[in-house]
């Protein structure tokens, strides 16, 4: 009975008293963490081209 009752007040709690996104702001929300990914990719590629010329250069000299 602790599980049914359990399970019966997670549903009500989820429907009733969870404020859910409504679809312009969960796409607004998704935009937002695409752009953040692509700069943070672009930030990493950036850094691994550097670390990959300087290491170029290291091995070259010695």
């Amino acid at each position: 009975m602790k599980l049914i009752n359990s399970i019966k007040e997670s549903y009500s709690e989820l429907v009733h008293k969870v404020s859910w996104p409504s679809g312009k702001e969960l796409v607004n929300s998704a935009v937002v963490v695409l752009i953040a990914s692509i700069i943070i990719a672009l930030v990493v590629w950036l850094m691994d081209l550097g670390f990959e010329s300087l290491m170029t250069l290291v091995y070259k000299i010695f």
